[in-house]
């Protein structure tokens, strides 16, 4: 079976839980709940994982970052995260361009 480029954004709609920017520990980590963060947590640094993965690049085009995608896989919580192959296959395909889509944030 082969994986489109569909296929993969459609995996990063999908993800689940928070990501947000922990100063004490400089480092982003993800939650499943706004609320588990605490105080080293800046309220406007927490984004659904799902909008995390997606950088602007113009107004309405948006580009899917390997670089947080790898920010994710670091949690080590693929199945919760709901990392799935799709997204692990563009991981590993550096040798491609990363994807532009058309698209809004949530």
């Amino acid at each position: 079976m082969s994986i489109t480029s569909a296929d993969i954004c459609n995996a990063a709609d999908a993800l689940k839980g928070f990501v947000g920017f922990n100063r004490k520990l400089g480092k982003y980590i993800v939650r499943f709940s706004e609320d588990s963060f605490g105080m080293d947590v800046p309220d406007d640094s927490i984004t659904p994982a799902c909008e995390f993965v997606w950088t602007v690049k113009t107004d309405q085009v948006m580009t899917l970052s390997r670089e947080c995608l790898q920010i994710l896989l670091e949690q080590n919580i693929n199945d919760r995260l709901n990392l799935g192959d799709p997204l692990l296959v563009y991981l590993r395909r550096t040798d491609l361009p990363e994807i532009s889509a058309e698209r809004r944030r949530l």
